[in-house]
């Protein structure tokens, strides 16, 4: 939570980033061209992505790379101008007496880190002639498995330029600037196994962090050679996946009801034909992981070394923002501890994440140009509402019958116009699934619906993993160095490690 004596004013963020937009799991913005040979399909908040229309394209009893998780529940199709109408009051609002937005129970961090998340879980390494021949993406070529491919790449081998000479070390560089960064190519774009993760500067950092926890596990003697290395690195982002990221976003007793203590995952509606090749629900990509877009707040605290603290927006003036694809300014180096909670260090000044609710901060509300390019809508939200109509997505009363709850109607809902038949008495997934946080935990975690939906996939998603910690030893816990306490290990603890703090 930021000190009132330092926090950054919302309007005046506001006023001063009438063109920022946020970046969080689902959207992607200022990022450069894919790098040569990798798919282009990346840009995933403007682009469609492949194989995500599987349900219209061929059928809702269809799997591939993607899938329908509640395939016997019939596609919701609201009129547009209904979504339209929806979309158009879901920006925060502003003027005097703002209400605080505020989540006092989940660090901004963790917006980022669901980012990370996202992005490792749905690159699409598919080489681009299997591509081509498959637009539908009807064969699972990729699997969303949590393996840091956006780290590690094919290897040393097909990505020498990822590591050091000597093909165990990750590479990290000092650039002019006089801090350490990614390498990057004479355009300034980071040279990584993901483009995206240079879409902005904080998320270039956070990879930049997972780098150094790779080369820490070398250095300090925890692994000998590449292999141990990546395994380690690899175990502990799953463990804080499972302990961490979906404790906060969903809840212990959410996790618990999915994952026994012997690291057996319970499978209720997330059960994919082809367990070694899981397909994405579109339920999860394309409507509840996209909570993440209501944490978004328009700027952050960076550091706070100097007499004058170091904020910076998403997007605004050049050279100033947050945009990626350039080497990192020493001016924007970050202070983990103003995004997690960092063994030994300040407790605040720290960034909260914003509330998961009905409602996007202005940046989102109206993304620029610059993102958008394609003359369409500016209005993030209407993009997602409408995007979830087009790929078939069931409604969000629909999904909560079938999990044994009772729905919240549209009028505990606050649609406009509850009774309009247009909505035939149900609400689309993405918004169902935001309102619910808000209407059950004040928006500081997901209500059962969206809860459920994100953490038993992405628990069957670990599952399937062969070498992931679950299958290979589920009584795997992190001990010292890395951990203070066996077993009590958390993103602050990976970053103190990571970073020699």
């Amino acid at each position: 939570m930021v000190d009132d004596s330092i926090r950054l004013g919302r309007r005046t963020l506001l006023a001063g980033t009438a063109g920022a937009v946020a970046v969080s799991a689902g959207t992607c913005p200022g990022a450069a061209a894919a790098a040569p040979g990798r798919p282009a399909d990346w840009k995933h908040a403007t682009a469609w992505t492949r194989g995500s229309d599987i349900a219209v394209k061929a059928g809702r009893d269809k799997e591939g790379r993607f899938g329908i998780m509640f395939k016997h529940e019939a596609a919701y199709a609201p009129p547009d101008e209904l979504i339209k109408s929806l979309a158009a009051q879901m920006g925060e609002p502003s003027g005097p007496n703002v209400p605080d937005f505020d989540n006092r129970r989940i660090p901004a961090g963790f917006t980022f880190l669901g980012q990370f998340i996202d992005h490792d879980m749905t690159l699409d390494r598919t080489p681009l002639p299997e591509q081509q021949a498959d637009p539908q993406a009807l064969t699972n070529f990729d699997t969303p498995l949590f393996d840091l491919g956006s780290l590690y790449g094919q290897g040393p081998a097909t990505d020498p330029d990822l590591y050091e000479a000597d093909r165990t070390r990750m590479r990290v560089v000092r650039n002019a600037n006089g801090v350490d960064d990614l390498p990057r190519r004479p355009d300034g774009s980071a040279i990584l196994g993901d483009a995206r993760n240079d879409e902005n500067l904080i998320i270039a950092q956070l990879h930049l962090a997972f780098a150094k926890f790779h080369n820490r596990c070398l250095a300090t003697g925890l692994a000998g050679n590449l292999a141990e290395a990546q395994r380690l690195t690899r175990w502990h982002f799953q463990w804080l996946i499972v302990h961490d990221f979906l404790d906060k976003v969903a809840g212990p007793e959410v996790v618990g009801r999915f994952l026994d203590g012997k690291g057996k995952v319970k499978r209720e509606f997330y059960k994919p034909k082809n367990p070694h090749r899981p397909m994405m629900p579109v339920e999860y990509s394309v409507a509840a992981y996209r909570f993440g877009h209501s944490m978004i707040r328009a700027g952050y605290l960076l550091n706070s070394r100097n007499t004058q603290p170091s904020f910076a927006a998403i997007f605004g003036a050049e050279g100033s923002d947050l945009r990626g694809n350039r080497p990192l300014p020493a001016r924007l180096e970050i202070d983990w501890w103003h995004f997690f909670d960092v063994p030994g260090k300040p407790a605040a000044p720290r960034n909260a994440a914003r509330r998961i609710d009905g409602k996007l901060s202005l940046p989102l509300f109206n993304l620029p140009a610059t993102v958008v390019g394609d003359g369409t809508s500016p209005s993030l939200a209407e993009r997602n509402l409408i995007r979830g109509k087009r790929l078939g997505l069931p409604a969000g009363q629909d999904v909560a019958r079938r999990m044994g709850l009772t729905p919240l109607t549209n009028a505990q809902l606050g649609l406009p116009d509850p009774q309009n038949p247009g909505w035939q008495g149900k609400a689309p997934l993405w918004f169902y699934v935001l309102k619910e946080a808000e209407l059950a935990h004040a928006g500081e975690r997901l209500g059962p619906v969206g809860g459920r939906i994100i953490t038993e996939v992405i628990l069957g998603i670990l599952e399937a993993d062969k070498s992931g910690y679950l299958k290979v030893n589920p009584g795997f816990r992190p001990a010292a160095p890395i951990a203070p306490t066996t077993g009590q290990f958390r993103t602050g603890d990976f970053l103190r490690f990571a970073l020699d703090l």
